[in-house]
């Protein structure tokens, strides 16, 4: 019974909503302990540092985000390789998709460290960061980047467990790593005073232990695929494919990370309270949004392998079926928001004004989860089946040419003599808008079926 939980999953056999639950439960909880990873560091830096510190975190996240752009198109392309020669039942595809995506990853590592160093601190003092908190995101951001690997790797080594339909092995290295955070973060920053940088320094160290775990895991697995050194070579057919299938999804990050730097731009006016409950807001909008995106991964997998399988029909059922099971969970966590919101928001301040600004703009933005669950369903289908392009230009629309003039304008047009910047709702009014444009059109293209033709194999 513990081996086959470990296993990896067939999920071209059985109901096809029994399939998307079984590997979906466990990435919700995954990502539940990896939303810890940030949580954690926003409830020791606020109630150890103080607000100050907490706003520092907020505004370095953005940026974070956007160094890790060309993690997650590697390992959104490896993914679906992978499940797709899995529900093909072909082992050298297999075996080179991983090995080829293990090189990339080093190349990926040393690139943007030598790139993206020396540009830390202009890109803070360009989007008008507040000068007490500059020093703070510096050091946040400067840590995170020199241990890119762990940070890197883990995406993509867990990548290549859940497209092997894997998700509980992935889950267990994850709660290791967000365990070992959790006692750093508190040592590093309660017990010797290490201030946002130890905060960093934590994060890296567990999640350089938990890649090193899955790089375990996958060597053990030679059942299904083989795992040696000659399979590190690149081949340029499947450094081209992970491109290809990786590059839009990549780029739809990009796109988002960079639409949030530009807000961030916006929001970094309204000052360090604001700051600091734009910070909390992204700590609950995190875990709410998990059921979405593990959703949304579990139906990339899904599709992916039984789009290898040529079973259409099936990948047809599982996403109307996964479809309502994620808008189901969404509604439900919507109304945990808006009736505990307040104490959720406590957690992370004692400061009355700071907990009351995040709630009220936390209810702006509760409408739009089931609208999210929509697009990461329908979105994860598309890619599974290799149509990853369709899903970039809607988050192109939505977050650059939508949600980005709708924040700006409404900033403008609420401008008066006591709010020169306008009213600090904008930024949520304009994530809102922007969520439930992106489920429309995801829906549209969706029923059009273009992404059928899609398959690598």
């Amino acid at each position: 019974m513990l081996k086959s939980i470990f296993a990896p999953t067939d999920m071209t056999v059985g109901k096809p909503w029994k399939s998307i639950i079984t590997f979906t439960l466990p990435m919700i909880i995954g990502n539940i302990a990896q939303q810890l990873y940030s949580t954690v560091d926003s409830i020791v830096v606020g109630r150890y540092i103080g607000d100050n510190a907490l706003a520092a975190v907020g505004s370095a996240t953005p940026i974070l985000n956007m160094l890790l752009v060309l993690f997650i198109g590697i390992s959104t392309g490896t993914s679906i390789m992978v499940s797709q020669y899995f529900g093909a039942k072909n082992r050298d595809g297999l075996s080179r998709t991983i090995g080829t995506s293990i090189t990339i990853t080093a190349v990926a590592c040393i690139l943007l460290i030598l790139v993206a160093t020396p540009f830390i601190r202009p890109v803070l003092v360009m989007l008008n960061t507040p000068e007490t908190i500059i020093d703070g995101c510096a050091d946040y951001l400067m840590i995170s980047l020199l241990g890119m690997a762990g940070l890197g790797y883990y995406n993509i080594l867990s990548g290549v467990i859940r497209g092997l339909g894997d998700s509980f092995s992935a889950l267990i290295y994850l709660l290791v790593a967000t365990v070992i955070n959790i006692v750093l973060d508190i040592y590093f920053v309660a017990n010797i005073g290490m201030g946002v940088g130890g905060v960093a320094l934590a994060t890296v160290i567990a999640q350089i232990i938990s890649s090193i775990l899955c790089l375990i895991k996958l060597a053990r697995m030679k059942e299904f695929f083989d795992f040696g050194f000659k399979y590190l070579k690149p081949v340029s057919k499947f450094v081209n494919t992970t491109i290809k299938l990786g590059l839009p999804s990549g780029l739809t990050q990009a796109i988002f990370s960079s639409a949030m730097i530009i807000v961030q731009s916006l929001t970094n006016q309204f000052g360090e309270l604001f700051i600091a409950a734009n910070v909390v807001i992204m700590r609950v909008d995190g875990f709410a949004m998990m059921p979405n995106f593990s959703f949304g991964m579990a139906l990339t997998t899904y599709a992916g392998q039984n789009v290898g399988a040529g079973l259409y029909d099936r990948v047809t059922q599982g996403a109307k079926q996964g479809t309502w099971l994620a808008a189901g969970c969404s509604a439900i966590i919507t109304v945990i928001i808006l009736i505990f919101g307040k104490n959720l928001m406590g957690i992370f301040t004692e400061t009355d004004a700071l907990v009351s600004t995040s709630y009220y703009l936390m209810k702006i933005l509760a409408a739009g989860y089931i609208a999210v669950a929509v697009t990461q369903s329908l979105s994860g289908i598309m890619r599974g089946a290799g149509d990853t392009m369709t899903p970039m230009w809607i988050s192109l629309i939505t977050t650059v040419a939508l949600r980005v003039p709708v924040a700006y304008g409404i900033s403008y047009l609420t401008r008066t003599p006591e709010l020169p910047f306008g009213r600090c709702e904008c930024i949520q009014i304009s994530l809102l808008i922007s969520w439930v444009m992106g489920a429309v059109i995801t829906a549209v293209f969706y029923r059009f079926g273009k992404w059928k033709n899609k398959a690598i194999y």
